[in-house]
């Protein structure tokens, strides 16, 4: 990628992340039907460490010095918060709903990182990325789905976890590759999702369909790791903030996907928010400054 900026890169990573995060809703719609939330939760995370596991042995990698503690919260915040609440969620509202709502992350993210990652985004980036959120909200009390419900308290719980895990990961991607950042939160973390899979376990489960094994595998190889290769990087070069927002496209991603493997159907007016989200992001890119770290 010779001759583009950091930023624009930044966003080009962010993208290729969220495309995939962008399935994880529907992902997870699939597989709670058979398996128990809590055992998602433990199980994506197992088989991601495993893997995890593999690519630092096959690199040689060493354990960072003086990174336990930040690990320790990025694991509780996507590993266990974000899955675990999500999953919860998708018990009782439908994929598409649960991404709308999610909408209001990348405002929820630039929050986070200027409260953990050291960032000051200018106030014009500021002013876009609530006109972003407005714009998700309108879209979801326009489609007259949005009531609060134990689902929605779900999701903010979801939302607000990954919201700091974000910026933490932001913030350690700066000094270490992204793609070790999630590796090795998962594999401090893999003696206990291991256990929890195993102890989790339900006879029940061996009667899944493909497609909800090949969904629990979504999660767990993409959604939770392969993701984060580009997403980490992306917050790394064009600030946690900036790049933040691109999360805005998700929705609309996971609206998408939702039609595909659930039959959800968009219309005309949920791809002139799409189109009017897009806009705003690209304005943001174009003229909001990259962060300045402190």
């Amino acid at each position: 990628m010779s001759g583009i900026t950091d930023t624009t890169r930044g966003y080009i990573f962010g993208f290729i992340g969220v495309a995939i995060f962008g399935a994880t809703l529907p992902a997870t719609r699939l597989a709670v039907e058979v398996f128990d939330p809590w055992f998602i939760t433990a199980a994506r995370a197992a088989i991601a460490g495993i893997a995890a596991a593999v690519c630092l042995l096959v690199m040689g990698k060493k354990v960072p010095s003086g990174a336990g503690p930040t690990l320790i919260v990025i694991a509780l915040c996507l590993i266990f918060g974000f899955p675990g609440f999500s999953s919860l969620a998708m018990v009782t509202v439908p994929a598409s709903h649960g991404g709308v709502v999610l909408g209001i992350l990348p405002l929820a993210t630039a929050v986070a990182a200027v409260l953990v990652a050291g960032e000051r985004p200018p106030a014009r980036f500021w002013a876009l990325a609530v006109v972003g959120a407005g714009l998700v909200v309108a879209f979801s009390m326009r489609k007259g789905g949005f009531s609060i419900s134990s689902g929605d308290w779900w999701l903010f719980a979801a939302g607000v976890s990954a919201a700091f895990g974000y910026a933490l990961s932001g913030r350690m991607a700066r000094n270490l590759p992204g793609w070790e950042v999630i590796s090795w939160a998962l594999v401090f973390c893999l003696p206990i999702t291991i256990t929890a899979s195993w102890v989790l376990w339900e006879p029940v489960y061996a009667s899944a369909n493909q497609i909800q094994w090949l969904s629990l595998g979504y999660l767990g190889l993409f959604s939770m790791f392969l993701g984060f290769f580009a997403w980490n990087t992306g917050l790394a070069l064009g600030g946690v903030a900036q790049v933040g927002q691109v999360q805005l496209l998700q929705t609309f991603i996971t609206l998408a996907v939702s039609a595909v493997l659930l039959g959800e159907h968009i219309d005309s007016e949920t791809l002139f928010f799409a189109v009017a989200v897009v806009a705003v992001v690209a304005l943001g890119k174009r003229r909001s400054a990259k962060a300045k770290t402190i």
